[in-house]
């Protein structure tokens, strides 16, 4: 017996893992709506759904308008007749020591990675409360766990959004039908890290071991199906949690050391604002093209038993400090 389509809608929909999403819900046959700035790369996506075997009606939105993201979601409702699944995936970046990134660029990452998914959830959820059943997916990252440094207002944004996902779930959990569902992603290769705003002096690259979109896309389809309050996706990630636990401010000391030795070696970049305030001209597509499968499992091990030693030692410093 064959399932009903999904009916689902995603932002961010035009590359990277929103577009990578799509394409997956896609072949499982069903109906979507597309949301993102760029005209371009959100036709491109949809061409690609309706190939792969479902339906696709792209809009460009901007998401940090809420009353253009109340319209986009009353719109796709109709087009749908109802809505299984909302992703929320917009997320946009910018490097640098946080006192030479100029403050429009800060705030245009916390408009865009946090206030953006605040008008989505506040446009979903009337719909899901009237047919008492809806899964909103949370694009955060691991960024939601650890600060990250030369990204301070990224990750003030990722910080915010587990924080909001939280207090939703406890306003909604009486609504047993109603899911909120937070993704954690480790590093993925997408087109983002070129689309970034940059003020590092440096050429902006993917660490060894970043995912490929289509890994966390599969997480997200596993979502409408079975829902759950939080999905870690990149192997890494559960034990640098353990390690962060157990060992505060540890990971962000040693990223940023990393950092400013990388930016002092790097190949030369020009600083600028990248794809923040205006969308890609041209489609950008799902991947990031600088991943390096090879690399990938060497660099999980080491990312693992990194964390699981500073886990280790916090826990050993635990009980020295309460011994005493």
């Amino acid at each position: 017996m064959s399932r009903t389509p999904l009916r689902v809608v995603i932002t961010g929909a035009s590359s990277g893992i929103g577009a990578a999403t799509a394409v997956a819900f896609a072949r499982q046959g069903a109906q979507l709506v597309l949301g993102a700035r760029g005209a371009a790369g959100l036709d491109d996506i949809a061409q690609r759904c309706r190939g792969a075997g479902g339906t696709a009606e792209p809009r460009t939105v901007d998401v940090t308008d809420p009353a253009a993201v109340t319209a986009f979601a009353a719109e796709a409702n109709a087009t749908l007749g109802g809505i299984d699944l909302w992703f929320s995936c917009v997320g946009v970046g910018v490097l640098g020591k946080y006192h030479d990134v100029p403050m429009a660029d800060h705030q245009r990452v916390i408009d865009a990675n946090l206030v953006s998914h605040m008008n989505e959830a506040h446009a979903v959820l009337p719909f899901f409360l009237a047919q008492d059943r809806g899964t909103w997916v949370n694009m955060i990252s691991v960024g939601g766990f650890f600060a990250a440094p030369f990204a301070a207002a990224y990750s003030a944004s990722k910080f915010g959004l587990r924080g909001f996902s939280e207090a939703l779930r406890g306003e909604l959990s009486k609504n047993r039908h109603i899911h909120i569902c937070d993704v954690y992603p480790t590093f993925v290769d997408t087109p983002a890290v070129g689309h970034a705003g940059n003020y590092t002096g440096a050429q902006l690259k993917m660490p060894p071991g970043s995912l490929a979109p289509e890994t966390v896309a599969k997480a997200v389809v596993r979502l409408a199906r079975r829902p759950r309050n939080t999905t870690v996706v990149g192997a890494p990630a559960i034990a640098l949690k353990l390690g962060q636990f157990a060992v505060p401010n540890f990971s962000a000391a040693m990223m940023n050391g990393f950092l400013e030795s990388w930016s002092s070696k790097a190949d030369p970049g020009e600083d600028g604002t990248g794809t923040l305030f205006d969308p890609p001209a041209e489609p950008s597509g799902i991947d990031g093209g600088q991943r390096h499968p090879e690399r990938r499992r060497k660099a999980a091990a080491v990312a693992g038993a990194s964390a699981i030693g500073a886990a280790a030692l916090g826990a050993w410093l635990w009980r020295r400090r309460h011994a005493a």
